[in-house]
């Protein structure tokens, strides 16, 4: 069995050849095993040294392939390139910054061999903050209540899949991409097992506040349209609400005869509503906006440089998502 490492790469090279000698130890030790290996680095336009070292580590190692982006396509899309580019009957995901164990993989082989499609390694989180716990327990439990799919915490992109997994993930063309929940909609029978987190060798994560706010958002969005119907209901409650209030300032006048008109009253309503109004105007836009992107039909990325033929690769993108 033919097993593809896909590694997308940003900012790495204090770390990638280290990686690469990681992952070509526990390709050595399955070779007797019947398996073998081929490496893809998909360089997500970083700003270093990255796309020089994997040239020279393709040089020393024919089972290397590698693809560089002209710019920083984020991780989405060189995960997509990876998966495009790698012609294994299997293919693990990991990163290349060396949290995701390499020595893992022999485990995920083994349980390939008992007909699972889906491997999945879920780490824990020992050794996170309170705080990031906390938030992201709450995020799931949330996002489970509305979204179509089963996302659970502490299972990312880190798994084994066979063939027909990446080819059914790769034909899902769509260009907001949310990988986790792409790999859960297709299905098959998969299983998961724990691992404990690892430290990151070098450097710091590239995810800021604002980056996991936005990644935690697509995964909302992406799997439903249930925002919208929220926003269909709030509207009739609010209406249902002011037909309320109406009839009681029309009981109160009759009884009681026409009052100081409240301007409390009037101003706080006025601003509440103008605040729902700018909500659902922004769940709007958002689906909008994804609609914007999805009619325009750009390509996913575009590559500058790679050691990848084209009538070697298994790519199904269009002409332009690879340029010589």
């Amino acid at each position: 069995m033919l097993i593809s490492i896909v590694a997308p790469c940003y900012n790495e090279e204090d770390v990638i050849e280290r990686f690469h000698e990681q992952v070509q130890k526990i390709a050595n030790e399955l070779l007797p095993l019947g398996h073998d290996m081929e490496f893809v680095y998909v360089d997500d336009g970083s700003r270093d040294r990255t796309l020089p070292l994997l040239s020279r580590i393709a040089d020393r190692d024919s089972r290397v392939r590698y693809v560089s982006f002209s710019r920083n396509f984020g991780k989405e899309a060189a995960l997509l390139a990876g998966l495009k580019h790698a012609t294994g009957d299997a293919v693990v995901v990991m990163d290349a910054d060396l949290q995701h164990p390499p020595e893992l993989i022999k485990r995920m082989v083994e349980l390939r061999g008992e007909g699972y499609d889906q491997v999945i390694a879920r780490r824990t989180r020992q050794g996170d903050r309170f705080t990031r716990t906390l938030t992201a327990r709450l995020y799931y439990r949330l996002i489970n209540r509305m979204v179509d799919i089963e996302l659970v915490d502490g299972v990312g992109d880190f798994r084994l899949m066979s063939r027909r997994v990446v080819d059914a993930v790769v034909d899902l063309t769509e260009y907001n991409r949310f990988s986790k929940g792409l790999f859960a909609w297709v299905g098959f029978p998969s299983t998961t097992f724990e691992y404990e987190n690892a430290v990151r060798e070098h450097g710091s994560s590239s995810w800021s506040f604002r980056g996991l706010l936005n990644y935690g958002l697509d995964g909302l969005l992406s799997f439903n349209n249930r925002p919208l119907r929220a926003a269909l209901y709030l509207g009739m409650t609010l209406l249902a609400l002011a037909g309320v209030y109406t009839a009681w300032i029309v009981g109160a006048a009759m009884i009681n005869g026409v009052q100081t008109p409240g301007y409390v009253t009037i101003i706080t309503a006025v601003t509440a509503l103008a605040g729902v109004q700018m909500i659902m105007l922004g769940v709007i836009g958002e689906y909008t906006g994804r609609i914007y992107y999805e009619v325009k039909g750009r390509p996913h990325f575009l590559v500058k440089a790679t050691n990848v033929d084209r009538a070697d690769s298994r790519t199904r993108g269009t002409t332009k998502d690879l340029i010589p």
